[in-house]
């Protein structure tokens, strides 16, 4: 949604609320209060109740088991679409994902990882003549102060990868997915898109595009699943019921995206 720097800040808070390890900290804070609380028997049941039930959740958000089927469910929701060599789109949209600033340590500024591996997808896309303008789309993610632009980064490495810069168009004002929509909007008007990004965040990304007036063909691409459904459970590795930070990490990205998609369709975005 367009927003204000105000509103876009309470937005960045929210999503920083939806994340499981806030709640993990939530319930240990809260425990660690009432630990230096006079004691009490009552009080000390309840320091029990939270503590165990922080290990519980940490370990069941952070359990291959749980977070797998979870992103999977996402990442399943639309194919990989199966183009001829005929197939022609006015334009390949590519959504950014993220940036990663210049600093002390870091010589450049750069596209993260999810940004990169969307542009890259796209990138082959273009190369194999599905359509002839590039159109990269991401803002400045910042809530105090001014950082880099995704879309400036993406196209970079677009260029890179050996697109002309003439068949780029970048947006530079979107920061989430909605402006993402209304930006592409603006620089291409009623037109048939491929549509790239994370396979995780195609389920909210594609209804808010065609409800933009988009013709849409999605387009999914780093995938972090690699089967759904299991293919069998006898070849489960011992590892795979040990909590991993990673997992964690997909866990997080389910809750957002899911939430994200209740959010655009009350407010009538989808």
């Amino acid at each position: 949604m367009e927003l204000t720097p105000f509103f876009f800040g309470l937005y960045k808070f929210v999503k920083y609320a939806l994340y499981p390890l806030t709640w993990v900290v939530l319930l240990l804070g809260v425990a660690t209060v009432l630990a230096l609380l006079p004691f009490s028997p009552k009080r000390l049941r309840w320091v029990r109740q939270l503590l165990m039930s922080s290990l519980l959740l940490l370990v069941a958000l952070s359990s291959p088991l749980i977070a797998t089927p979870l992103i999977g469910s996402l990442e399943s929701w639309y194919r990989i679409p199966q183009l001829t060599p005929t197939d022609r789109f006015d334009a390949i949209v590519v959504l950014g994902g993220g940036i990663n600033a210049k600093g002390s340590l870091r010589p450049t500024t750069e596209p993260s990882s999810y940004s990169r591996n969307r542009t890259t997808c796209g990138v082959d896309l273009y190369q194999q003549g599905y359509a002839p303008t590039l159109v990269l789309t991401g803002g400045d993610g910042q809530v105090f102060g001014t950082g880099p632009q995704e879309a400036v980064e993406m196209k970079r490495w677009a260029v890179r990868l050996g697109v002309p810069e003439s068949a780029t168009k970048i947006d530079t004002e979107a920061r989430n997915t909605y402006e993402n929509a209304t930006g592409s909007k603006r620089l291409l008007g009623p037109a048939s898109i491929l549509l790239v990004s994370s396979a995780s965040h195609l389920p909210r990304a594609v209804p808010v595009f065609t409800k933009q007036g988009f013709r849409v063909t999605p387009v999914p691409c780093d995938y972090t699943s690699q089967n759904l459904p299991r293919e069998s459970w006898d070849d489960i590795d011992p590892f795979d019921v040990l909590p991993r930070d990673i997992e964690l990490q997909h866990t997080r990205e389910t809750v957002v995206e899911v939430a994200g998609m209740v959010i655009y369709w009350l407010a009538g975005k989808l």
